[in-house]
């Protein structure tokens, strides 16, 4: 009687001993890794998520690592066959320079190659001028991006990154913007340039310019991003690199010893983190009628995937997501931390998965806003 009752009692438990041990064992962390830099990021690009952070919310003078946003504000609301009249005060700025003459003349696309290949200040001066009416209307277009990225640890005061009271970052906002602008195929071709070739008119020779990121040749799959200095902040380093279409950035700011640092960086997040996929577009979400809108994917270490939960939240039937044929979301979280979501949408009535409304349910006006809402969810 008492050794029936006792296999009972086990064969209870079983479920529960089992599934937690076997969690201890999964559940160690990547190997420790450290850096040289004052500060140091690294990020996944596609996800955001960062994956390793020393230091890396503390606002430090970041030199031309400014000029990432300076390129990714410039792409964005300039336009790139615009050609650029250089103003005399642009002219001879302290620093790294492409030698820019008053009333010369250079496509902002052609410019921007100078601003982050060589570094140009005289190149951001000219930029900003042109892009934001002022170099000050620019970098105030500066500053609402960063507010716009959630960049909190970030303030600029000018477009180049001499060192100025007020004009700082962090490497944690650094990897952020970052992987903002990878986004960007204007910006993923420009600082994945080695080499570049400019006309310049006038003159009997072209500007050649050669990227000053040494990352783009010592590192298998590196692909950017900037290099930057001044003796108040050091060398930082901004590189990205892409292997097996995944994509990650590193950040440092002032390490003396950063192409090694960011080599062992890439390597470490290459080797320890996949990209998961929790769930696939058209698959159905358990306890509901519904199916995911979008795949989602995300990078996990070995083991974590048992630290991932998720939670289904409905639509009001009359809200006007509901309208539109977003039944709900389907959120993630990660150790209780939110990581992201999907739409949840009604089951496809026809083979193949279609997002489009039925024409009874609306007409093309309603179809048209859905389709449209559908495109800004997946921006959230």
């Amino acid at each position: 009687m008492k050794r029936s009752l006792l296999i009972t009692v086990i064969l209870v438990l079983l479920p529960v001993i089992m599934p937690l041990s076997a969690y201890a064992h999964h559940v160690e962390k990547p190997p420790e890794i450290s850096t040289g830099a004052e500060a140091a990021a690294l990020i996944d690009v596609a996800s955001g998520r960062i994956l390793y952070s020393h230091r890396g919310d503390e606002p430090m003078l970041i030199a031309s690592l400014t000029k990432i946003m300076t390129a990714i504000v410039a792409i964005e609301y300039g336009e790139l066959t615009d050609v650029i009249r250089v103003q005399r005060s642009a002219v001879g700025k302290e620093g790294s320079s492409i030698y820019l003459k008053e009333g010369q003349e250079m496509t902002l696309h052609h410019m921007l190659y100078g601003l982050m290949l060589r570094s140009g200040n005289d190149a951001a001066t000219a930029i900003a001028e042109h892009v934001g009416g002022t170099e000050q209307g620019f970098v105030y277009m500066m500053n609402q991006k960063a507010e716009e990225l959630g960049l909190k640890n970030t303030s600029f005061k000018n477009p180049h990154g001499l060192d100025a009271e007020g004009h700082y970052s962090s490497a944690n906002d650094l990897a952020k913007l970052t992987a903002y602008a990878l986004r960007n195929p204007v910006f993923r071709e420009i600082v994945s340039t080695k080499v570049k070739r400019v006309p310049n008119p006038g003159e009997k020779w072209d500007h050649i310019w050669y990227n000053k990121n040494k990352m783009l040749s010592l590192y298998e799959g590196a692909d950017g991003v900037k290099t930057g200095y001044t003796k108040a902040a050091g060398r930082g380093l901004v590189s990205s690199a892409t292997r097996d279409g995944r994509q990650m950035a590193a950040v440092t700011i002032n390490d003396g010893n950063d192409w090694l640092d960011h080599a062992r960086l890439l390597d470490w997040g290459f080797r320890y983190f996949a990209t998961q996929r929790l769930i696939a577009e058209g698959e159905t979400v358990e306890d509901t009628p519904y199916v995911a809108g979008r795949s989602f994917y995300y990078p996990l270490y070995e083991g974590e995937i048992g630290h991932v939960t998720h939670e289904v939240v409905l639509e009001q039937k009359d809200s006007v997501d509901y309208r539109l044929g977003v039944r709900g979301r389907l959120n993630f979280y990660l150790d209780g931390t939110f990581i992201g979501s999907v739409p949840l949408v009604d089951k496809p009535e026809q083979p193949g998965f279609s997002h489009e409304r039925q024409p009874d349910e609306g007409g093309g006006y309603l179809r048209t806003l859905r389709s449209l809402f559908l495109k800004m969810f997946t921006l959230r």
